[in-house]
């Protein structure tokens, strides 16, 4: 099983989850966050005055795959959020070794 972190810019959100519900994957948490990689914010005027935004909102979602949905899940996430400019986002992949459901007590991807 992998995680999978992907942060993303916030009005792409939709798409992304349209998107993998399409390919089979429905389960996902959602954090907003804030960040800044290359990006480095960028600068804003408010009543005349200006001040630079260094943490830039963006939302990060966690979803935890049987390992054979990676590549798929990977792939759609760059096909959707993608907008050809600075600010895209990342995608992260790690090793999970167990799962359990809270409620059945199942484990693993019989709990994803």
């Amino acid at each position: 099983m992998k995680k999978i972190e992907a942060i993303i810019k916030p009005f792409k959100l939709d798409d992304v989850r349209e998107a993998l519900s399409d390919v089979g994957i429905t389960g996902m948490t959602v954090s907003e966050v804030k960040g800044f990689g290359r990006q480095k914010g960028h600068t804003e005027i408010y009543r005349g005055a200006e001040y630079m935004v260094d943490f830039l909102p963006k939302v990060k979602l966690e979803i935890v795959i049987a390992d054979e949905q990676v590549d798929i899940c990977i792939n759609t996430i760059i096909e959707t959020a993608q907008t050809g400019k600075i600010g895209d986002g990342k995608i992260f992949v790690y090793d999970v070794e167990r799962v359990i459901r809270i409620r059945t007590a199942e484990e693993n991807e019989e709990a994803i």
